[in-house]
């Protein structure tokens, strides 16, 4: 596979068969995180300025930068911008979406599979989006609960379906390397409008089809 990649002033450009991806941030942003990252590491005990440390206030600022991401990302727009009318009124469910997010009262991961199902009433929208939406609401800093309905209310605004379904299982660092150590630990949020909410069967084909394996 032909890839290259150009580091640019403010990102990195990478060119996959012909494919060009650009990775930007901020570089006024980047430079005063990285100095508080300095004092941090000294603050730790470590020594800043030796060899294998030079680089990493740089490089946890622009990977906190990425992981922050959604602050910069509208997902009413993403919703909106391929969004068509179609005659279907059955379940569209995309499951098994990855979340990768940041608790927000220790700034530590957490990371699971998000599971999005909508009915249509007139519209559908590009089933990259429904993807989009998750990732533009997790690269922020986040609770769990709340992330499910900023995914729920994003869907039931933009295209006013029947109902919206959400469900999110993730594990949380802060729970598992810290604290109460419970490694195993999963949590299950999930959030409903519609028909999801007053008709028992739809709600239980959208949790029989995000339990089974299809493939």
């Amino acid at each position: 596979m032909a890839k290259k990649i150009k580091v640019l002033e403010n990102g990195i450009e990478e060119t996959i068969r012909g494919f060009v991806k650009i990775e930007q941030w901020n570089k006024e942003d980047v430079d005063t995180l990285a100095s508080f990252y300095y004092k941090i590491l000294g603050l730790l005990g470590e020594d800043p300025d030796r060899e294998g440390l030079v680089k990493t206030p740089e490089r946890v600022a622009k990977a906190l930068y990425f992981m922050t991401s959604g602050y910069h990302q509208n997902p009413d727009k993403i919703l909106n911008s391929a969004k068509f009318k179609e005659d279907y009124k059955q379940m569209v469910l995309v499951k098994d979406i990855d979340i990768y997010s940041l608790c927000e009262h220790h700034m530590l991961p957490f990371f699971g599979k998000a599971h999005v199902a909508y009915i249509p009433n007139g519209y559908i929208t590009g089933l990259s989006k429904i993807a989009r939406v998750v990732e533009a609401y997790a690269r922020r800093l986040q609770v769990q609960e709340r992330l499910t309905t900023q995914i729920r209310d994003c869907i039931q605004e933009c295209l006013d379906p029947l109902g919206v379904a959400v469900v999110i299982e993730a594990q949380h660092l802060c729970m598992m390397i810290r604290g109460v150590q419970k490694q195993n630990s999963v949590t299950t949020t999930s959030a409903f409008t519609g028909c999801f909410l007053t008709n028992f069967r739809t709600r239980e084909e959208f949790m029989h089809l995000i339990g089974t394996k299809l493939h």
